[in-house]
C-alpha cells in the first residue's frame, strides 16, 4: 500500500508538471522509479530497464489526452505525423533492443547525462533557430528513426527531440509542440512493446511484471497523472511559469546527478 501511494504521488506530480509546462513525464518517472525499485529490492541488473519500460507504457496512455487537446485546437500537423511515424516505430523498437544489451550502469549514465542537458535547455530557455525545411521521405524517416531510438532507450515521449527538430524545420512552436505530442504515442507504444518483448524471459523481474513493464507502477502513475494534468493546465494561467520552469530545471538537474552517481 505504501509503494502504491508513492506511485500515485509520482503520477500526480507528473500530471501537474505536464499540464503546467507542457513537458513529458519520462524524465521524472524513470529516475523516481529507479529509486523506488531499489527500495523494493528489485534486482539491480533490471532496475533501469524496468523503469524505462514502465515509463514508456504510462506515456502511451497519457499522450492520448495531450494529443486530443492539441487536435481540438487544430495545431497537430497530421501530414508531418504520418511522415515521421514509420521511422519513429522502427527506431523505437531498435532503441529497446539496443537498451537490452546495455548494462544498468551504462543506462544510468546515459540517462543522467541526457537529463542534465534537458535541464540546461529548460533553465536557460535555449531554443533552436528556424533554418531549414522538412526533408524528403528518406530524411524524414532517418529523423524519425533517430528520435524514436533515443526516446525509447531513455523512456521519454520524445518532445525534447521532436519539438526542436520541427522548429528547425520552420514550424511554429505551437505546431511543433502539438505535433510532438502526437508523435509521443507511436514512440511509447513501439518502445513499450520492445521493452516487454526483450525482457519477457528475464528471471530477475518482480512479480506482476510483463517483460520490462511493472503493472502496479503503471496503474498508479496513469490514474493520478490523468487526474492532475487538467489542474496543471489551469494553474498555468495563475502561477509564474518562468519561475516554475527554472525550479523544474533544477529539479531535473538533481535527478540527473543522482542517476550519474548511482
Amino acid at each position: 500500500m505504501e509503494t502504491l501511494l508513492i506511485y500515485l504521488v509520482v503520477g500526480a506530480f507528473v500530471g501537474l508538471i505536464a499540464g503546467l509546462l507542457g513537458v513529458g513525464g519520462g524524465l521524472i518517472i524513470v529516475p523516481v522509479l529507479v529509486f523506488v525499485f531499489q527500495g523494493q529490492g528489485v534486482s539491480p541488473e533490471v532496475i533501469v530497464h524496468l523503469a524505462i519500460g514502465t515509463s514508456l507504457a504510462t506515456i502511451a496512455i497519457t499522450s492520448i489526452s495531450s494529443m486530443r487537446a492539441h487536435h481540438r485546437h487544430g495545431a497537430v500537423q497530421w501530414d508531418v505525423f504520418r511522415r515521421l511515424t514509420p521511422g519513429i516505430v522502427v527506431g523505437a523498437l531498435l532503441g529497446a533492443v539496443i537498451a537490452d544489451f546495455l548494462p544498468t550502469k551504462a543506462m544510468r549514465l546515459w540517462f543522467g547525462v541526457f537529463e542534465l542537458l534537458v535541464a540546461a535547455q529548460i533553465g536557460f530557455n535555449l531554443m533552436v533557430a528556424p533554418r531549414g525545411h522538412l526533408p524528403g521521405s528518406v530524411g524524414t524517416n532517418i529523423a524519425g528513426g533517430v528520435i524514436g531510438a533515443i526516446s525509447a532507450a531513455l523512456g521519454i515521449g520524445g518532445g525534447t527531440l521532436t519539438t526542436p527538430f520541427l522548429v528547425w524545420c520552420n514550424f511554429s512552436l505551437r505546431q511543433a509542440v502539438a505535433t510532438s505530442s502526437a508523435c509521443g504515442l507511436p514512440i511509447a507504444l513501439a518502445g513499450a512493446a520492445g521493452f516487454v518483448a526483450t525482457g519477457w524471459n528475464n528471471s530477475g523481474l518482480p512479480e506482476w511484471s510483463s517483460g520490462y513493464l511493472y503493472w502496479p507502477a503503471f496503474a498508479g502513475i496513469v490514474v493520478s497523472s490523468l487526474l492532475f494534468a487538467p489542474l496543471g493546465a489551469k494553474l498555468t494561467h495563475t502561477l509564474p511559469v518562468t519561475v516554475l520552469r527554472r525550479f523544474f530545471a533544477v529539479f531535473l538537474a538533481v535527478l540527473g546527478v543522482r542517476m550519474l552517481i548511482g
